[in-house]
């Protein structure tokens, strides 16, 4: 692919995301990352498992900081900008095309992200819940791009969105985490969980903000 069309059709990639961010409030958008660059930061994840530096993942921020595993069974590694390798930076590269693309489009005042490696072992589960803090409420948009190869229905482990309706219902939409896949929505006002799968799950997960990340305890 030229690079010319390899920008054409990023640019269609990142218009997907906008008009649907803004007509629905979510966006589901297929080969975000190509079948390589899927491969190249699965070596990366595999890189940092070998090294030890995947955490459990927690609740909360700050002093409210919990873990309890029957909520949140994941296990993350946060990505550091400038100590990142070559296909983590391919990939903040082109997350930050994306938000200077939503900010032109969108208006939403984004500054900085943040992304960590994301892997659930079989059978654990996030329950449902919001991505923006109650003391911390900086998060605009989440952001979940999919490392999962050849992944089929029945390995389970959807992304389950929660979609207010206007007559106070709810309408749930159910996201299969296959290779390549991007899915955003807005980390203030969808509830969300991650189902149960019978294999490991991996992605990188992150959110734009309206804060510069060192700056998110103000």
């Amino acid at each position: 692919m030229t690079e010319e069309l390899e920008d054409e059709r990023l640019l269609q990639k990142f218009e997907q995301i906008a008009d649907r961010l803004s007509e629905k409030g979510y966006a589901i958008v297929d080969n975000f990352l190509e079948p390589q660059e899927v491969r190249d930061l699965l070596d990366v994840l595999t890189l940092h498992q070998e090294q030890g530096t995947f955490k459990k993942a927690g609740i909360g921020t700050a002093d409210q900081f919990t873990v309890d595993k029957q909520v949140r069974g994941d296990y993350i590694r946060w990505i550091e900008p400038a100590q990142a390798l070559p296909p983590t930076q391919v990939f903040l590269d082109r997350m930050n095309e994306v938000m200077r693309y939503i900010n032109r489009t969108c208006f939403l005042g984004l500054k900085d992200y943040e992304f960590h490696f994301t892997v659930y072992p079989p059978g654990t589960v996030y329950q449902r819940h919001l991505d923006q803090f109650q003391v911390n409420d900086h998060r605009r948009l989440s952001f979940i791009c999919y490392l999962n190869e050849d992944w089929l229905p029945e390995h389970g482990g959807n992304l389950r969105l929660y979609l207010p309706k206007e007559n106070g219902a709810e309408e749930e939409i159910d996201i299969l985490p296959i290779a390549g896949r991007l899915a955003c929505f807005r980390a203030d006002m969808i509830p969300h969980e991650v189902l149960a799968a019978n294999r490991h799950r991996y992605s990188l997960t992150g959110w734009m903000l309206d804060q510069l990340n060192d700056l998110t305890f103000l």
